[in-house]
């Protein structure tokens, strides 16, 4: 799929750009398809074929394209490792795959253990289009002699790219694909009116919205920006520039743009939409972005199991939709609400988000034992809480590793998210459960305030939120920071926000707590 991809754009769009450098540099259509012949060749002759597993620890440039091209034309598997994450982080996603062979930049040497045994090999190169793919190609002769005997089976069930987690709540898991998960995501993707043009590379080429829907931008013949670090203003001037009809990125990337001076003073006449991952938009960031860029706002609910493709609100949506949930399942997507046991749940009541689709991942890779707790016959159970409704819009509540219970009722810190974020002087907020020698745990919300001189008080949020909260549900104890920890997906990192959080907890918050605890209780036993 990826390699008849590639080879069908280098004919159809030949010399048109395909990828642009930071620098302004472009690689064409059939420059990578080429580059890809070399690499594939080149990793020929180091041993590799089908089924052997590449490693890339590398930059989101033109080598890592290559290499990932070069490699599905031998029939190996690609796993990108994001080079944002931590060393210890390398080093768990690197165990997981006991590659053949591991690609690295020499500039992210440091993230790899030497006292590891695994085969690394550091790329030269430099991410020059004329020479995509370094070091790892074949001269041509080389290349010409081992076409015949690189071609891969076109098997739909082979593996074609592992995809890591985000490891928001936990270590990261690999996620495998097959080349009948990617043609499905493009066939998925491919009525998105934005797709051809210019567009720009929001996530790491490890992420699974890359890795995925590779296929899909190389078949619509797209010229991609790529960026050396996203910068809200970078994306800002490229978006404005090439007249580019969409704006992409995950649900904090669209926040910094549209607080961004460029926002109100370059030209978006040309989007015609605004499409946001990576989490729920608040809606006053739907709003402000549909302001800003004059173009209605999509949220995208998925996830690196689901192969990048879920739920979405309709670019025609009323705000109801577009500002309070993620959407119907898109073409192709099935969707339900289940209880614990796996029986679907009626409208309105509270449970795990489960997805079909002939995208959902083949499994988590050399772990059968996760892979059968998330795949149930053709469905993934997400581990998101969400209820749907009468209109059959899809709610999220949060994490089922993050709900807690606080005196016997269940908390959905998303939803208690939500409704703290509508506050005046709240710009986000963030909710986990505390343990409590009464109410067994209370909600802890973390809040970046919108004025740090002048924030909320605990009292204002909780009177706030109980005009559209019960009780229970409002925060019993409140913490001030001055951003929420993220990783590198762009997600709260909530492992680094609850350790954080215990290392900074407030005693006369948490007694403020169990004193009002103990008057509810006092009051429950005598109604």
């Amino acid at each position: 799929m990826l390699t008849s991809a590639a080879q069908r754009a280098a004919l159809d769009f030949g010399p048109q750009a395909a990828f642009v450098t930071p620098g302004g540099r472009s690689l064409s259509f059939e420059q990578l398809e080429q580059a890809a012949g070399r690499v594939a060749a080149g990793l020929h002759e180091r041993g590799l074929g089908e089924g052997s597993v590449v490693g890339l620890l590398l930059p989101s440039d033109v080598d890592y394209l290559a290499a990932y091209l070069g490699a599905a034309r031998i029939g190996a598997v690609t796993a990108g490792v994001n080079p944002l994450l931590t060393r210890g982080e390398v080093a768990g996603c690197l165990d997981r795959l006991d590659a053949e062979l591991v690609v690295v930049h020499p500039g992210l040497a440091h993230l790899v253990d030497p006292d590891r045994a695994r085969p690394v090999e550091m790329l030269a190169g430099g991410g020059d289009p004329a020479t995509a793919g370094g070091s790892l190609r074949s001269d041509l002769q080389a290349s010409e002699r081992a076409r015949a005997s690189l071609a891969a089976s076109g098997d739909d069930d082979r593996p074609v790219c592992i995809c890591f987690t985000s490891g928001s709540t936990g270590a990261p898991k690999a996620a495998w694909f097959a080349n009948r998960q990617l043609r499905a995501v493009a066939s998925i993707d491919a009525g998105g009116a934005w797709g051809g043009g210019h567009g720009l590379s929001s996530t790491p080429f490890a992420h699974v919205g890359f890795m995925t829907k590779l296929p899909w931008m190389l078949a619509r013949g797209r010229t991609t920006h790529l960026l050396e670090r996203w910068s809200a203003g970078a994306a800002l001037e490229l978006t404005a520039r090439h007249r580019m009809a969409a704006v992409n990125g995950v649900a904090p990337q669209i926040a910094l743009m549209v607080r961004h001076a460029l926002s109100s003073r370059l030209d978006f006449s040309a989007v015609r939409a605004v499409v946001a991952g990576g989490g729920p938009s608040t809606p006053d960031l739907v709003r402000a972005a549909r302001e800003h860029f004059g173009a209605p706002y999509s949220i995208r609910y998925s996830s690196t199991e689901s192969g990048g493709v879920g739920l979405a609100t309709a670019l025609d949506a009323d705000d109801d939709e577009t500002c309070h949930s993620v959407g119907r399942p898109r073409d192709g997507v099935e969707a339900e609400i289940r209880d614990a046991g796996g029986a679907p749940l009626p409208a309105g009541q509270t449970g795990e988000l489960w997805l079909r689709s002939a995208a959902v991942m083949s499994g988590y890779w050399r772990d059968p034992a996760a892979s059968g707790e998330s795949l149930v016959d053709g469905w993934l159970r997400t581990g998101d809480l969400a209820t749907v409704d009468d209109r059959g819009l899809y709610r999220l509540a949060g994490r089922t590793s993050e709900m807690f219970i606080r005196g016997g009722y269940n908390v959905y810190p998303m939803e208690v998210e939500s409704v703290l974020e509508s506050h005046a002087g709240v710009l986000e907020a963030a909710v986990l459960g505390r343990p409590d020698p009464v109410m067994g745990e209370i909600g802890l919300a973390v809040v970046v305030p919108r004025d740090r001189a002048n924030p909320p008080t605990l009292q204002e949020l909780r009177d706030f939120g109980a005009r559209s909260l019960a009780r229970y549900k409002l925060p019993e104890a409140l913490e001030f920071v001055d951003s929420l920890p993220r990783n590198p997906a762009g997600k709260v990192d909530r492992l680094r926000l609850r350790g954080r959080a215990d290392r900074r907890a407030n005693p006369a918050h948490t007694g403020e707590a169990v004193a009002r605890a103990a008057r509810e209780r006092s009051e429950q036993e005598r109604e």
